[in-house]
């Protein structure tokens, strides 16, 4: 093989480098300063008011639903076309996901579908901006105002990305914003997380949450101190913190976001004029009120080529092109099927799922790499 081209990797440079050897020399590589200018810088990037950061995007969905009341027996009403966690997330914490068809050209949530699915115990709206386009927030704040319901945006894929022309995390439809800062995403602390809000109760709820559900803060304590070093646990949480090296990191990568959003931008534009008016599969759209981050490039294969994706995926591989499936639709897998999940409750998710394939898309993606990949994908697609 001449060489392979994954779907997504990050891009390090000395600048990043230098800054985590920085703080490796430093007295504190946790709980240190680091860790609380990331989430300004972070904030500030967004226009937020808070941010909180976690280990993983992950952790910081599960202290986003903890915060805003999610709890046991409670149902909460996503998407299907995400990773597990999305939902998992609301699991840990007893509640019970309700999965909503998604639009066939963005796989976004269709959120014409939303109030169909909503009962007295519905708590809360976590929206999946699908391969870094985002949601109609608009409409989603709408509905959760009608019905008191909480709205989180899931903006793992969705970071530098607009809606409207505002940035993806400024929350101003939603209660909380999510991100992730794994190494495919847009920026990357290694494994890593995000939560914004401007809302200082659940900011604060979030500070607790990563941190064993303990506070220092002498104003909030519910017992009389018996000195300086108090402090008290006040509820159930976790050690979900941030080291300052990955903080360190975290804000080098983020001086560069812009840029690296810029470079997803024209490999998509790149390949949106080399696949124009194909014959095999769909491009991806970009509607009015969205900028793309393009964290995914999601091809759709069109009817003739789609009972033919294994074929199409196992030749590009072959090829030497990394390509990836996003997603199974998170209650096919066997631990929601024994939740009592059936396949055929969002039928275009589930049509989706079978025509969609990721092509590579990141920002240390060279020139000969993308011309790489657009001649191999005329070449595995006239071969089948």
């Amino acid at each position: 093989m001449e060489k392979f081209i994954p779907y997504g990797k990050q891009l390090i440079d000395e600048d990043d480098i230098n800054a985590v050897i920085e703080v490796l020399k430093s007295d504190f590589i946790t709980q240190g300063k680091k860790v609380p200018e990331f989430e300004r810088k972070l904030a500030d990037y967004c226009g937020a008011k808070y941010a909180v950061v976690f280990n993983s995007g992950t952790s910081a969905l599960h202290g986003t639903y903890f915060a805003l009341g999610l709890t046991e027996g409670d149902e909460f009403i996503t998407t299907p076309m995400t990773f597990a966690a999305t939902s998992n997330a609301g699991l840990y914490l007893g509640a019970k996901p309700i999965f909503v068809d998604v639009e066939s050209d963005t796989g976004n949530i269709d959120v014409e579908k939303i109030e169909n699915h909503i009962t007295p115990n519905t708590k809360l709206i976590s929206v999946v901006h699908y391969a870094g386009h985002p949601v109609y927030m608009k409409k989603i704040k709408h509905i959760a105002d009608k019905y008191n319901l909480k709205v989180v945006e899931d903006a793992c894929h969705a970071l530098g990305g607009m809606y409207k022309g505002e940035k993806i995390g400024n929350c101003r439809f939603s209660d909380a914003t999510v991100f992730s800062f794994h190494p495919v995403k847009h920026i990357t602390t290694g494994e890593g997380g995000a939560v914004l809000t401007n809302d200082k109760e659940v900011y604060e709820k979030l500070l607790m949450f990563r941190n064993h559900g303990i506070t220092k803060d002498k104003d909030k304590f519910i017992n009389q101190p018996d000195g300086d070093w108090y402090y008290e646990m006040q509820f159930l949480g976790y050690n979900y913190r941030m080291t300052d090296i990955q903080a360190a990191l975290g804000i080098s990568q983020l001086k560069k976001l812009d840029s690296f959003i810029e470079k997803r931008r024209n490999i998509a534009a790149t390949y949106n004029e080399a696949f124009k008016d194909n014959p095999y599969f769909e491009t991806p759209v970009e509607k009015d009120y969205a900028y793309h981050a393009y964290h995914l490039y999601p091809i759709r294969l069109k009817d003739e080529y789609k009972e033919k994706k294994q074929e199409i995926f196992s030749k590009f591989r072959e090829e030497g092109i990394g390509v990836q499936v996003h997603y199974i639709p998170v209650y096919w897998h066997p631990y929601y099927k024994n939740l009592g999940y059936e396949k055929g409750i969002t039928p275009v998710a589930e049509d989706f799922y079978q025509r969609e394939i990721s092509l590579p898309i990141y920002p240390a993606m060279k020139d000969e790499d993308i011309e790489f990949v657009i001649n191999k994908v005329w070449k595995v697609f006239k071969s089948v």
